[in-house]
């Protein structure tokens, strides 16, 4: 039975309202410093206080005897070191992941209007706060480049359909400039991500302007095919450019150190059917309450011609999202599928599946009323809470141990003259680094190593050398080989499983920290290490590019994104006809 009556359900949820409500769920685990128990979140913290202390100087010492992190787009980690000088680093990186959910929530409203009306955008908006893939990237994946990217595309490409659409320069002065950013943000998504967003979006300037006329409201007419094409063509040679320019020492890297080592396995690529428990961990929980909403996104997306954009972009960034499930990665990805992780896809999907379940919430509501909203309130809590809970399921490092002692030894008596390694450390060896000055062979950031050693075997951080069988036990046992040439003196250990095979190696133990849970092994006679990688060091025109190029795209960003535009009348809303006459004959009978 149909509610009869108009109540505050009817009408738009303020934006207002929906960041209150992102801030109340979001800001106190932050502030509680979840992420820090994620997989990748020291890493990124690592990143930003090598900004913090050297900004112009993108060589880092501390892993790989030295790599370079224009190997990583900086933007995120740069705003990080700026605020940690009044912050410090921990609470700095939340703030930052704080205002990136904050920018998500904008953004999913801003390109969910582009697709479905008012109401159902705002619905999409509020969804965004208790969206799982969010949850789980933010607090058990860590990915903070991920999460800070995608908000920034979603933010622009409303203003690059209005170029493409009217031609406004404004607007494509604003879509260009977050785009800019979002690609200093991170690579993978500008590379991957940016183009499952942005064609669905040229689809649809195509769309409308071919089945609308004259904007009678504007006096502006609609333009031609033509038009939007050129117009399209013209924001991605501009973005283009910009992009090459702001990121020209990424692209000197990578042409300079393409990533041809051995592949590292990952979970994300497996096939979960056959290991239901990473499908577990890498569908069920990122999508949580979505995947009851799949059926309506295949129905309204199939019938309905101006879904159909949205909903062949959801389904291509759904089927990349399974992995090693369906051979579609393999087959679009090639060799990059065995390069990055999967998960990223699962993330982008749900981002483009939120307009569809704004629509859908917002038609339960107008049919079921409060019950509905109770409902779908429900869904939506318990699959933040599931995304948010999970980390503690399955933390990146169930040892709960601190590295401050091991950072303290390194520090004093000469030690760090002295190159290390840790193993059994997990995820800390990224807080290890930011304690000491002290350089390793180790570390987390794959695509900067260049250490034979290390790119010969399919194989992840020595810390974790056991969890990927013998190709990690053979690149330790390298490592171990060749310590006179690294000046690789130190060995921490956290994992006796290791201790055998150091004291055949010819090592022995000289220390016990922390309780004596963290033992100390040294090798005799190995000379004090000395630079191994100087040919892979940026010049200094690349550091001060490096320097002032991304953080400056983000501060540009923000004062053009500022600039007022001019008032004018709202245009109808954004959905198809047949739904307007629907809504009003469903408005009729109420």
């Amino acid at each position: 039975m149909r509610r009869t009556g108009a109540t505050w359900a009817d009408q738009p949820l303020p934006m207002s309202v929906i960041l209150l409500v992102a801030a109340a769920v979001h800001l106190p685990l932050l502030l509680m410093k979840l992420p820090l128990k994620s997989y990748d979140t020291n890493f990124h913290i690592f990143f930003s206080s090598h900004y913090a202390n050297h900004w112009f100087e993108p060589w880092n010492p501390k892993w790989y005897a030295g790599f370079s992190q224009t190997t990583y787009p900086p933007l995120p980690h740069q705003v990080i070191a700026l605020v940690s000088y009044v912050t410090g680093l921990d609470l700095a990186y939340m703030l930052v992941q704080f205002a990136a959910i904050l920018l998500l929530v904008v953004g999913v409203y801003r390109f969910a209007r582009l697709w479905v009306d008012e109401r159902a955008a705002s619905l999409a908006a509020l969804a965004a706060v208790f969206v799982a893939s969010e949850s789980f990237l933010v607090y058990s994946a860590g990915q903070l480049s991920t999460t800070f990217a995608a908000p920034l595309y979603l933010n622009a490409l409303p203003y690059l359909y209005e170029w493409m659409r009217r031609g406004r320069w404004l607007a494509l002065l604003k879509g260009a400039t977050l785009a800019v950013a979002a690609a200093a943000a991170h690579h993978a998504t500008l590379l991957f991500g940016s183009l499952l967003f942005a064609l669905p979006v040229f689809a649809l300037a195509i769309l409308d302007s071919r089945e609308s006329r004259r904007e009678e409201a504007d006096g502006i007419p609609e333009n031609s095919v033509k038009g939007v094409v050129l117009r399209a063509v013209s924001s991605a040679v501009l973005v283009g450019l910009a992009v090459a320019v702001v990121l020209l020492p990424f692209w000197i890297a990578l042409f300079n150190n393409p990533v041809t080592q051995t592949p590292i396995p990952h979970p994300s690529r497996a096939n979960y059917i056959l290991s239901p428990h990473w499908g577990l961990n890498y569908f069920v929980i990122p999508y949580g309450a979505l995947i009851l909403a799949l059926p309506f996104i295949f129905l309204r997306g199939c019938s309905t011609r101006r879904l159909r954009p949205l909903f062949f972009g959801f389904w291509l960034a759904f089927l990349l999202g399974l992995g090693g499930t369906t051979p579609v990665g393999h087959i679009l990805l090639g060799r990059a599928f065995e390069v990055i992780t999967m998960e990223r896809f699962s993330y982008w999907a749900t981002l483009l599946a939120l307009p569809f379940a704004g629509l859908l919430a917002k038609e339960l509501i107008d049919r079921f009323g409060m019950k509905a909203a109770a409902g779908v309130a429900l869904a939506a809590s318990l699959t933040c809470a599931f995304a948010v809970a999970w980390v503690a399921y399955r933390p990146a490092d169930a040892e709960n141990f601190k590295v401050d002692s091991v950072a303290a030894w390194l520090n004093r008596d000469g030690h760090d003259k002295y190159r290390y390694v840790t193993l059994g450390f997990g995820n800390k060896i990224a807080r290890l680094a930011i304690l000491t000055d002290a350089s390793s062979v180790d570390g987390e950031w794959n695509s900067g190593r260049t250490l034979p050693e290390l790119t010969a075997h399919g194989a992840g951080a020595l810390t974790s050398s056991k969890y990927f069988g013998q190709p990690g036990i053979d690149a330790l046992n390298a490592i171990l080989r060749h310590a006179d040439h690294y000046g690789l003196k130190w060995v921490f250990v956290h994992d006796p499983y290791y201790e055998p095979l150091l004291a055949f190696a010819g090592w022995r133990k000289v220390d016990d920290l922390e309780d004596r849970t963290i033992t100390v092994w040294s090798k005799e006679n190995v000379p004090p290490a000395v630079a191994v990688n100087s040919s892979l060091i940026p010049p200094e025109w690349q550091g001060w590019m490096w320097g002032t190029l991304p953080i400056g795209s983000g501060i540009l960003a923000l004062l053009v994104v500022l600039i007022p535009e001019r008032r004018r009348r709202e245009r109808p809303a954004a959905v198809p006809a047949a739904e307007q006459e629907r809504f009003a004959v469903q408005g009729a009978l109420r």
